[in-house]
């Protein structure tokens, strides 16, 4: 028997879900050496770590008759980032255990609580849910821990990057001392490895990520093209490969929205995956993918770690990845348990000098490739047609009288004209694309600049991220004190402690002027005044510097509409939160957190009216003896937020803005 080292009931399990040996992860944690230990496991995506953790699993649940104890609370915890890595883990665990007699409970965002409640009173021995739906639950006491003997964090370092440390520290403090913690991750980052070195004791550490990177089963492919036919390149793509389920990434949810309503008009089988879904119709988009009813998914990067759709042959970045290690969990949803797939990354002409460096970073061949033309698109059609129309068919007595009714009537040349007819007017037409030619590399270069912001200058704010940096307040203090429309301010480019601003040269003196001044009043009036300076060196030339210097990406430019991450260093005090009744685990919003004087009320009075947006967190009460009483959040600095009253007040001051002499404000 070629599982004959695992539990019996496991055993047969595995063999009847068709494998014939496991994988190196899968392998690694059943060696002897691992047995009993905490574990730190880094892997590949898409090298079955859900089936690997659950084999670790077996020892901490199984009794000796290889079943799992009905009268037992939770005995094994299982945190994963997303709704949907949380119930496909939870799918998973669910197979594997059946013949033990394991029950499990989910505990997600977006879903009934109350059932949540129910099955955990009823006995479940394998939790799995999101950090926030978990947090919920503890603290409200429905979820005991006292009994617990294993702990996973799946994806752990995509959690701490979306903002759960919080939320994870509370629950792994709420666990018994001597109970395993089993931490698996595609990467391991120093925020990983510290967090590892708190909840972990004598971990032993798995890695199975050779020294290429890159995945071997995924073809890259890049395919440079001009910035205003990105949505004809996407449709020409997925007409060429045909692929049996596509998914194609992008970086926010409006163009998910935009890309999802092109190509439903274009008569594309396809369905969305963003935050801004609810869980019903996430659950629904997985399900219609999973039953071929939609053959292409649009998504933002909630659904690049631990999403495990079948068929997924083809998947394409609309968008440019915002690292190395999200175009690798992006292109690890194809190329699965040992089947190929190829990732296509969309490069518009301006941008390839940056994804060749971000694959030289990944360590990634990648193979640069046109766009499929209209006409590459119709010699695969006709391929396709010949071989599906040449394969046997078995015909029906009913079908072969009518087909020997139209050979009576048409010839049978066309019937086969009508045929490919009707088999063509079934798919998308292509789109016609522009060659790729130098000339037409310079067009792209030059719609990209503006008219009038040929000759520009940068000018310095001293204020970055770190600060609370925004393009939303920075552009109306730009104009109010440089007497400009925003019309006449260019890009806006924030890093980590300063910020730049291009104008125009030819009202470059005027706005230097113009903000001297307003400098001057602001301070005499004994307020605190943003630093705006001419700029010799613009933000390219500085990031430059830094990286021939050695220095960090601290430089690099903020992106102003940003994917669905967050770093929780750059993060201020928060607010006290309300009670999230709808369970959303997209982690805790982010306020900016202004420069200057705070605005509104000062903390500790009341009546704030429509419009107030500053609040206070109230002395902690004593614990409810109601299980389902809201609990009390820990105490904080107040989040002081912007004046109430008019709309765009000054950033930097408590005042309502004033009017100024000059060029009125567009």
């Amino acid at each position: 028997m070629p599982f004959s080292h695992l539990p019996p009931a496991l055993a047969a399990t595995i063999a009847e879900r068709g494998y014939t040996s496991l994988t190196a992860v899968q392998s690694s944690v059943m060696e002897p050496e691992a047995q009993g230990r905490d574990l730190l496991v880094s892997a590949q995506t898409g090298s079955g770590k859900t089936v690997a953790f659950g084999l670790a699993l077996a020892e901490n649940l199984l009794d000796e008759n290889g079943q799992v104890p009905r009268d037992a609370g939770p005995m094994a915890l299982v945190i994963a980032p997303t709704r949907e890595l949380a119930l496909q883990v939870a799918r998973e665990l669910d197979w594997l255990f059946r013949n033990a007699g394991a029950r499990i409970a989910t505990c997600v965002g977006g879903m009934d609580a109350s059932k949540e409640r129910r099955a955990l009173a009823s006995g479940a021995q394998i939790v799995v849910g999101t950090p926030g739906r978990l947090r919920d639950h503890l603290e409200r006491g429905a979820l005991n821990l006292t009994s617990l003997r294993a702990a996973v964090l799946d994806e752990a370092d995509e959690m701490l990057d979306m903002g759960f440390r919080e939320e994870l520290e509370e629950i792994l403090d709420a666990t018994p001392e001597g109970r395993r913690t089993l931490l698996f991750s595609a990467t391991l980052p120093r925020t990983i490895v510290n967090l590892a070195s708190r909840y972990q004791h004598n971990a032993l550490r798995i890695s199975t990520v050779g020294d290429e990177r890159g995945h071997g089963d995924i073809a890259y492919q890049a395919v440079t093209v001009s910035p205003s036919e990105i949505e004809n390149a996407v449709v020409n793509l997925l007409r060429f490969h045909e692929a049996e389920t596509a998914i194609l990434f992008c970086a926010t949810r409006e163009k998910v929205r935009h890309l999802h309503a092109t190509l439903q008009e274009r008569g594309f089988a396809v369905v969305a995956l963003s935050g801004e879904h609810s869980q019903q119709e996430r659950n629904q988009a997985m399900q219609a993918l999973r039953d071929r009813r939609a053959r292409v998914c649009v998504a933002t990067d909630v659904a690049a770690r631990g999403i495990d759709l079948p068929g997924v042959s083809l998947v394409v970045h609309v968008e440019i990845p915002r690292d190395a290690e999200a175009l690798q969990h992006r292109s690890g949803r194809t190329g699965r348990a040992g089947k190929k797939g190829t990732a296509v990354l969309i490069v518009p002409y301006p941008r390839r000098k940056r994804i060749e460096s971000m694959l030289r970073g990944a360590r990634i061949e990648a193979e640069w490739i046109e766009a499929p033309t209209a006409q590459m698109i119709r010699r695969q059609d006709h391929a396709r047609l010949l071989e599906k129309l040449l394969e046997t068919v078995e015909a029906e007595e009913e079908d072969r009288e009518l087909a020997v009714q139209l050979l009576a009537q048409r010839t049978p040349e066309d019937i086969a004209v009508m045929l490919v007819q009707a088999h063509r007017a079934k798919m998308p037409q292509p789109e016609e694309l522009a060659a790729n030619t130098p000339e037409a590399r310079s067009a792209a270069q030059a719609e990209r600049h503006r008219p009038g912001f040929e000759d520009t200058m940068w000018f310095r704010l001293d204020i970055g991220r770190s600060n609370g940096a925004d393009p939303k307040w920075i552009l109306p203090t730009l104009c109010r004190r440089g007497h400009l429309t925003k019309n006449e301010i260019g890009a806006i480019r924030i890093s980590a402690t300063e910020t730049f601003v291009q104008i125009p040269r030819a009202i470059a003196d005027k706005f230097a002027d113009a903000v001297r001044r307003t400098g001057e009043v602001e301070r005499e009036a004994g307020e605190e005044v943003l630093g705006i300076e001419r700029s010799a060196t613009g933000p390219r030339e500085i990031a430059r510097t830094n990286r021939r210097q050695g220095n960090d990406r601290s430089e690099r430019p903020e992106r102003f509409e940003r994917p669905e991450r967050f770093e929780r260093a750059e993060r201020p005090e928060r607010a006290e939160r309300p009670e999230r009744s709808s369970g959303d685990d997209r982690g805790p919003r982010v306020h900016a957190k202004p420069f200057g004087k705070p605005h509104g009320k000062p903390a500790g009075q009341s009546g704030g009216g429509a419009g107030s947006f500053s609040s206070t967190r109230s002395a902690p009460r004593e614990a409810s003896s109601d299980p389902f009483a809201k609990p009390q959040r820990k105490g904080g600095k107040p989040f002081v937020g912007k004046p109430s009253g008019g709309k765009g007040g000054a950033p930097f001051s408590g005042k309502p803005r004033k009017p100024f002499p000059g060029k009125p404000r567009g």
